[in-house]
């Protein structure tokens, strides 16, 4: 996914805005409704099922459902039918970067108007449902639906060749995961230690800086009350620890063609659970990600890199589209969510209603207990620009050393700071 591709898109959806938010306003009209879903294939597969089995019980409130049409990215795609006013009901792959612009565009339905809006969300996501509330108005224009809370991979064949410790690797800490890196490179047990796109995409603050910032300041988000807030110690200190390990070449400025953990180019990399089945060949251990000083596992934070539902205003039957939100959501149909695809919905008590699931697949059960302490990227209208400024910054400064990091890090907040001040 490209950023420019993504902010053009979003940015050509908001010339338009107000254009698809003309249909039925109403919040009770039942009737068939249209479903988009990702096209990742275990999520297909629940999708059907789910549509299968509401459909049996409400014929006359039939879903259809089909995978995002193709585009240059999803954010693109939706953006385009917002405009054009024929978006589906519900997409079940709404980004929460994207979420802002959608509601500015006047593409989103503002859930918290249905008369359980509120109580439904909340009360299936806890207070991990607040941080996706608009920062316009503070009502909910996306459901907070699956996440896939980020952890460290690392290779244990690797790690055995450089001569670490498999079982306890000692990666907890930023020293400890230094010299770990040293290992593995001083040992050619692999080229470099971790690869995180060197890209200037600005989601790709997701696989480095941002999991690191949130566990190291126990669970701060990037920006909070209209300010940014990584320009801190916090946010110093996980800045040099990776130029630490771009100086060092423990991890490469080079882009990677392929896939740099599969491949054993890299030892190490960050992951969400969709990585436990990817990387099904490789011999592999987890641990969360490191903290200056060490943060426990169960007191840890980290990024969320959730998805979410979206119901959009050109649905003629919202009543409709409300009531399958709300079953797609159900604690019956997030067991078998989360049972087909290994992706944790986003539930305070997710580890306790499904303790079956995890003990029978205990190499999601670090996920699992990651998934309640999970933070999300800003909720607003400037979003994608905010993430590429951090990112611009980022690059040139952390992993080309063009600038002092502390100092890039101050110039991006002060232009995030303004943008948060913009409509």
């Amino acid at each position: 996914m490209g950023a420019a591709v993504v902010a053009a898109a979003l940015a050509v959806g908001l010339s338009a805005c107000g254009q698809g938010g003309a249909a039925n306003p109403s919040l009770t009209s039942k009737g068939p409704i249209t479903i988009w879903y990702s096209n990742n294939e275990q999520e297909v597969a629940w999708g059907k099922q789910m549509v299968a089995a509401w459909n049996r019980d409400h014929p006359d409130e039939k879903v259809t459902a089909q995978e995002i049409p193709a585009g240059r990215t999803s954010e693109s795609v939706i953006s385009a039918a917002i405009t054009a006013g024929n978006a589906p009901c519900l997409v079940l792959n709404t980004a929460p970067f994207a979420a802002g612009q959608f509601e500015k565009q006047g593409g989103l339905v503002d859930l918290s108007k249905f008369p359980d809006g509120n109580s439904y969300i909340e009360g299936r996501s806890g207070d991990l449902a607040k941080q996706y509330r608009s920062s316009v108005d503070g009502d909910y224009y996306q459901l907070p639906w699956k996440s896939n809370p980020v952890v460290i991979f690392y290779n244990k064949k690797v790690f055995a060749k450089a001569g670490i410790d498999t079982k306890d690797p000692g990666l907890g800490t930023y020293a400890g995961f230094l010299a770990a890196a040293r290992k593995v490179v001083k040992t050619g047990a692999a080229k470099v230690a971790i690869q995180p796109a060197p890209t200037s995409e600005f989601f790709q603050m997701d696989t480095d800086f941002y999991p690191l910032y949130v566990a190291a300041s126990g669970g701060t988000p990037l920006v909070q009350d209209g300010k940014a807030t990584f320009n801190d110690k916090t946010g110093d200190e996980v800045a040099n620890f990776w130029r630490t390990l771009y100086r060092e070449g423990l991890s490469s400025p080079e882009q990677y063609q392929g896939d740099a953990f599969a491949d054993g180019y890299a030892a190490m990399a960050i992951v969400g659970p969709w990585a436990v089945s990817y990387y099904k060949d490789v011999d592999w251990g987890a641990v969360t990600v490191p903290t200056p000083n060490g943060t426990p596992a169960d007191e840890i934070h980290t990024f969320s890199d959730a998805k979410n539902i979206g119901m959009y205003t050109a649905c003629q039957h919202k009543g409709t589209a409300w009531d399958v939100l709300k079953f797609a959501t159900s604690e019956d149909q997030d067991a078998k969510f989360l049972d087909t695809t290994g992706q944790m919905p986003i539930r305070p008590d997710l580890a306790s209603t499904y303790r079956d699931y995890f003990a029978k697949h205990p190499q999601y059960e670090l996920f699992g207990s990651l998934a309640t302490r999970t933070v999300e990227v800003p909720a607003g209208p400037n979003t994608v620009q905010e993430m590429q400024t951090f990112r611009n910054a980022w690059t040139s400064s952390v992993i080309f050393g063009g600038k002092d990091p502390a100092q890039a890090l101050d110039d991006a907040a002060a232009t995030i700071d303004t943008l948060e001040q913009q409509p």
